[in-house]
C-alpha cells in the first residue's frame, strides 16, 4: 500500500508541476501581449501629438482656389505652407504667402510679395514700381500681363504689398492695400499634387535687382 500511494503522490506531483509550468508559459504569453500593446499605445500617442504640432504649428495643406496666381499656380492643386519660418525672419520680396483677407478674415488668398515695410509702391503704366531711396521697376518674370490699375501706397511697419501673378483677374493690394504680418500664415513651401507639377519652393525666391 506504501508503495502505490508513493507512485500515486508522485504522477499527482509531476500533474501539479505541469500545470505550473502551464500557467507560467501563459503568463509570459500576457505579459508579452501586453507589453506589445503598451508599446503600440505610446507609438499611436506620440504619431498623433507629431501630426498635430506639424500639422498646427509647422506646416499646414491649402487647395488652390481661383486663377489669381496662374501661371504659377493652378485650381486645385495641393500646397503644403511653411508656418515655421517667418517666426525667426521677415517674409521676403517675391516670396508667394497665404495670409488672411483684410476683408473676410475667414477666407485665406494666395498671393506674392512685392512690397515691404517702409517702401512705396506705387502701380501704373503697366508696371509695378518700388520706391526705397530710388525708384526701381520690378523685373517679374514670372507674370504674362501687365499690371493693370493706378495706385501707390506707403507701406508702415510690418506691412506688406501683396499681388497675385494673374495681374487681369487678382484681388490683391491694389484693391485692399497692404496686409499685416500678422494676418500672413506662412509661405508656400511645396507642391505636392498634381504629381507631375511636384515643387519645392524653398529657395526659389525671384531675386530683383533694387
Amino acid at each position: 500500500m506504501n508503495i502505490q500511494k508513493e507512485e500515486q503522490y508522485a504522477e499527482e506531483s509531476e500533474d501539479t508541476v505541469e500545470e505550473s509550468q502551464d500557467m507560467s508559459m501563459e503568463a509570459t504569453m500576457l505579459g508579452r501581449v501586453g507589453l506589445f500593446f503598451l508599446e503600440l499605445v505610446k507609438i499611436v500617442v506620440i504619431a498623433g501629438v507629431t501630426i498635430v504640432l506639424v500639422r498646427y504649428f509647422l506646416f499646414k495643406p491649402f487647395y488652390v482656389k481661383g486663377e489669381s496666381m496662374l501661371p504659377t499656380f493652378y485650381e486645385n492643386e495641393y500646397l503644403i505652407v511653411d508656418e515655421f519660418t517667418y517666426r525667426f525672419r521677415e517674409p521676403k520680396r517675391g516670396e508667394v504667402i497665404v495670409f488672411r483677407s483684410p476683408t473676410s478674415p475667414e477666407d485665406f488668398y494666395l498671393k506674392r510679395i512685392v512690397g515691404l515695410p517702409g517702401e512705396r509702391v506705387r502701380v501704373e503704366n503697366g508696371k509695378v514700381t518700388v520706391c526705397q531711396v530710388e525708384c526701381t521697376v520690378l523685373d517679374e518674370q514670372y507674370i504674362h500681363v501687365e499690371t493693370s490699375g493706378d495706385v501707390a501706397f506707403t507701406l508702415g511697419v510690418d506691412q506688406y504689398a501683396v499681388l497675385g501673378d494673374n495681374r487681369s483677374a487678382s484681388y490683391d493690394s491694389r484693391r485692399f492695400g497692404p496686409i499685416s504680418k500678422d494676418a500672413i500664415q506662412g509661405r508656400v513651401f511645396l507642391r505636392g499634387w498634381p504629381l507631375t507639377r511636384i515643387s519645392y519652393f524653398g529657395n526659389t525666391t525671384p531675386e530683383y535687382p533694387l
